[in-house]
């Protein structure tokens, strides 16, 4: 399958870890030309580093203006974009039940708001290049999941509903934005990384019982599905959020 990603210009935010930095490579690998974006300078350096093709722009995409000022960066080092990866996103919040204000502001500012900057500081150039946008959400944010923080989960199903509403404004410019919702996933550092390390009997145990592929997922099935609906191959896809979690979600 030829996905056609040659020397396309793509922007990925969260990029320097876990899924952000699998979607990089992967894209690198197809020949595209990568800016990754972080806070974190020193991991963007190292990155940069790994990936061929990639510059490196450090902003943190929860404020507006410094998602405006990544977009112009980037089209200082591109000229244009062709394809925006949303990335940024955390499930770090209270436990259900136990939610104060400041736990919504930084879910929705994290999960939420993150992508909403980026992508609206990146309209004209989107719609210039007639171009493609993933949002990486979860599968929290349209099926319950025990133990989720309610927070992460509202922000996420907002994220979703964003998705869908956009995309019929969005083809309008014949511009394409799709959801990825991935389960669980594990990379080194990652939450399940953790868990495993501390019980990792009862990491099995609940994959046995819960996820019908009784595993958890990697970052590099998440960046190959990106590809896909980033490539001229998925060109009738828009508005929907695509599941990848071993079947635990239904």
């Amino acid at each position: 399958m030829e996905l056609n990603l040659k020397n396309k210009k793509v922007l990925i935010t969260g990029s320097t870890k876990g899924i952000g930095k699998a979607i990089a490579e992967e894209f690198s690998y197809y020949g595209s030309k990568v800016v990754l974006n972080s806070r974190d300078e020193v991991g963007l350096i190292e990155t940069s580093k790994s990936i061929p093709y990639s510059s490196w722009v450090q902003a943190d995409v929860t404020k507006a203006l410094e998602a405006k000022y990544l977009v112009k960066k980037t089209i200082e080092l591109m000229d244009n974009i062709d394809i925006l990866i949303c990335n940024v996103g955390s499930g770090n919040s209270a436990k259900p039940g136990e939610e104060e204000i400041r736990d919504w502001e930084e879910m929705f500012s994290v999960n939420f708001y993150s992508a909403v900057n980026v992508i609206e500081a990146a309209r004209e150039c989107l719609i210039k290049s007639k171009g493609v946008i993933i949002c990486i959400s979860s599968i929290c944010g349209s099926n319950y999941v025990k133990g989720a923080p309610i927070t992460y989960s509202t922000s996420k199903a907002a994220l979703n509903y964003y998705i869908k509403l956009s995309a019929k404004l969005f083809g309008k410019f014949g511009v394409r934005i799709n959801g990825i919702a991935p389960g669980n996933i594990i990379f080194e550092g990652s939450v399940w990384d953790k868990k495993i390390k501390e019980n990792s009997s009862k990491v099995k145990n609940f994959l046995n019982e819960d996820v019908p592929l009784s595993r958890l997922g990697e970052p590099i099935e998440i960046a190959k599905l990106a590809c896909f609906l980033a490539s001229e191959v998925s060109s009738f896809a828009t508005g929907d959020i695509w599941r990848i979690d071993g079947g635990q979600s239904f």
